[in-house]
């Protein structure tokens, strides 16, 4: 079945010595993997900058349900970023939401929304002048309502605790670990608030914005099984 889509480029592989395997996230079949030969030149119709990490792609291809890895019959890139591959802050938050999407989308079916929150989500870091030190932190949180995390904000008091396992507030320490006291789950509940429009208004230094970053992603780990250890996460710190 000849299938038109938008993709955004997950993570590439290197498979042997003349060809790749992309993974890709797609608006019209979700999460697919492709493998393609690498071109001998640079005049060749694939380009290698294709591939680099949130690319934004317009693909044809096959699709067929039983193939692991689907063969690509065009491909070309939709919306060239201006300013993420040339400015060391987003590029280093756009390797990392590479991983984090790499991981918290496995398996992943169509999702028009969850696909148009993160390519919309992209142009915005792309088209940001200025006050962007916070938008992992939003992208990470909304992305938990397309996913069906998202935690509950009815609830919150000042002085109660946060459920990370069940994802709301409750006047009583859970009898399991894995919650925040009340001064974190003030936090958790701020950043439930933010947006990009919002979120320059949410001062924060470096230790307070890595902590925010660490809880979010255990958040995660409980939430998406075998979420790992992020790679990428360490540079990220350095920068914010």
């Amino acid at each position: 079945m000849e299938t038109k889509t938008r993709a955004v480029v997950l993570r590439a592989l290197k498979y042997g010595e003349a060809q790749i395997i992309v993974d890709l996230f797609t608006r019209e079949q979700g999460r697919l993997s492709f493998i393609c030969k690498l071109p001998k030149t640079s005049k060749g119709r694939v380009k290698k900058q294709f591939f680099q990490p949130l690319s934004l792609l317009d693909i044809i291809f096959d699709y067929r349900q039983n193939l692991s890895l689907q063969h690509f019959r065009d491909i070309r890139l939709a919306q060239p970023f201006v300013s993420i591959p040339f400015d060391a802050g987003k590029l280093s938050i756009s390797l990392f939401l590479a991983e984090f999407l790499t991981c918290s989308l496995r398996g992943e079916q169509r999702n028009e929304q969850l696909y148009s929150y993160v390519e919309n989500s992209l142009m915005w870091l792309d088209n940001a002048q200025e006050h962007f030190a916070n938008f992992h932190l939003v992208f990470m949180m909304r992305l938990s309502m397309f996913i069906g995390f998202f935690p509950n904000l009815d609830d919150f008091h000042d002085g109660w605790w946060f459920d990370l396992r069940n994802g709301d507030f409750t006047p009583m320490r859970p009898s399991h670990p894995d919650s925040l006291a009340p001064v974190d789950a003030k936090e958790m509940h701020s950043l439930m608030r933010m947006t990009y429009e919002n979120m320059h208004l949410f001062k924060m230094n470096r230790e307070q914005r890595n902590r925010c970053t660490d809880i979010i992603l255990y958040f995660y780990r409980l939430h998406v099984p075998g979420f790992p250890q992020l790679r990428s996460l360490d540079v990220m710190k350095e920068l914010f």
